[in-house]
């Protein structure tokens, strides 16, 4: 499959279902055909406005579309996004809000770089904000970059981790989500023991797989059940002439979109089948449930084959960090040398891609770390978009992460004097 003509095969696919649901909807609205009520005629603009903009997104990056924050001075202050570090393969971005003083607490929350764009964690942004100064890794779709970049693994992410974590400064508190816990922790260790001043205050691992067999799940099945020659010959492609990193080898995020609709494939065929009939009802919108959910959804990026692959090989296969025997540019990384770091894990009790174990794991590989600077969480009942964007995040796990730093980062809002008044 690693060819130019599949990549380019399933684009056309993609760009074809585009114009059948643009065709349907514009047949639809032709105004000779509005003289009479024609049921068949709404349902077919209803299907066409559906398949439209679902395949639309497929290939669209959302923007993070974040709302002004109210802070303590009781207005409301626009949040602009800024560019700190710009990248080949991903940008350090901050969410400065206008008009207010920077934050004690600073937050660097390490986005998955897993198919979906860094605004998947639009929400958990927004409720950092009004408490926060927070910045966040942007990474960029593969089929963008041209291949005079070069390659991009796992130890290539690992670098580029250490170097924002380099530029924020010692007192950044980080937070990473699912598939980069690994590599962050990874990353932590690598500053422990070669350049200790750049160290985080804290570090928070989010639901994320540092030992993949402590809880096996049907993601880590899938990694042992099949070889890398398997993965590399059925899952890799060379990216098509249509964009700039063309010749490029990626894991196309239209491939890794298909497997994640096959996991919950009848749960996804009746939400578009109701919103088709919502949509001829005229009870749909631009931002009503099933389009805000989706538009972020199908929104889906390409992988570079080598991140993809020394993913699968590295972390879930041989589990490098598990057993401690993770490398990067020939220096092997020892993850006790974390000696000072206050690192937290949290997990979801119904997480069915992280389970529970597998970040926990963490804890274990910190031998000199002190128990009093290591915390672990388990949030019943959550599964794994709850412990980090959902109802779980916001009234549980968010408070209890904004107290493990301000407990290890000394960063607890000042307490209000008391006066004493006479008479």
């Amino acid at each position: 499959m690693k060819y130019m003509y599949t990549y380019d095969l399933m684009e056309s696919v993609r760009n074809t279902n585009q114009w059948l649901g643009a065709t349907a909807r514009a047949f639809a609205a032709y105004p000779a055909l509005a003289a009479t009520s024609n049921p068949l005629v709404e349902w077919l603009g209803a299907w066409g406005e559906v398949t439209e903009r679902t395949f639309s997104r497929m290939v669209a990056k959302p923007d993070w579309g974040i709302p002004s924050v109210q802070t303590g001075d009781g207005k409301d202050h626009i949040v602009q996004v800024q560019k700190v570090i710009e990248r080949p393969f991903g940008d350090l971005i901050h969410f400065k809000v206008a008009g207010r003083k920077p934050m004690k607490r600073r937050v660097l929350l390490v986005a998955p770089m897993s198919g979906h764009y860094a605004t998947l964690l639009r929400k958990t942004v927004m409720s950092l904000l009004p408490d926060c100064e927070v910045y966040t890794t942007d990474w960029h779709n593969a089929r963008d970059i041209p291949v005079s970049e070069g390659k991009f693994d796992v130890e290539d992410y690992t670098l580029y981790l250490v170097d924002f974590m380099k530029h924020l400064g010692s007192d950044i508190n980080v937070i990473a989500v699912c598939q980069p816990v690994p590599l962050t922790l990874a990353a932590t260790a690598y500053l422990a023991e070669l350049d200790p001043k750049a160290q985080p205050k804290t570090l928070t691992l989010i639901g994320g797989p540092v030992d993949p067999s402590a809880a096996p799940t049907e993601v880590t099945d899938f990694g042992h059940s099949v070889t890398m020659g398997q993965l590399e010959q059925t899952m890799i492609q060379r990216v098509g002439f249509k964009y700039a990193g063309v010749g490029r080898k990626v894991y196309p995020g239209l491939l890794q979109l298909a497997s994640f609709i096959s996991m919950n494939g009848q749960t996804h065929a009746e939400a578009f089948q109701n919103q088709i009939f919502r949509a001829a009802k005229g009870e749909s919108s631009d931002h009503d449930k099933h389009n805000v959910f989706y538009d972020e959804y199908l929104a889906v990026m390409d992988m570079t084959a080598e991140f993809y692959l020394s993913t699968v090989e590295r972390v879930f296969k041989n589990r490098d960090i598990a057993r401690n025997e993770f490398s990067v540019n020939g220096h092997k990384v020892d993850i006790s040398k974390i000696t000072t770091v206050a690192v937290k894990t949290v997990e979801g009790e119904e997480d069915d891609i992280s389970a529970p174990g597998q970040c926990k794991a963490a804890l274990d590989l910190l031998t000199n770390l002190p128990d009093e600077k290591k915390a672990w969480h388990v949030e019943p009942g959550a599964g794994h978009y709850g412990i980090f964007a959902g109802g779980s995040w916001r009234n549980n796990i968010r408070p209890l992460v904004l107290d493990f730093i301000d407990a290890n980062a000394g960063t607890a809002p000042a307490k209000p004097k008391v006066v004493a008044v006479n008479g």
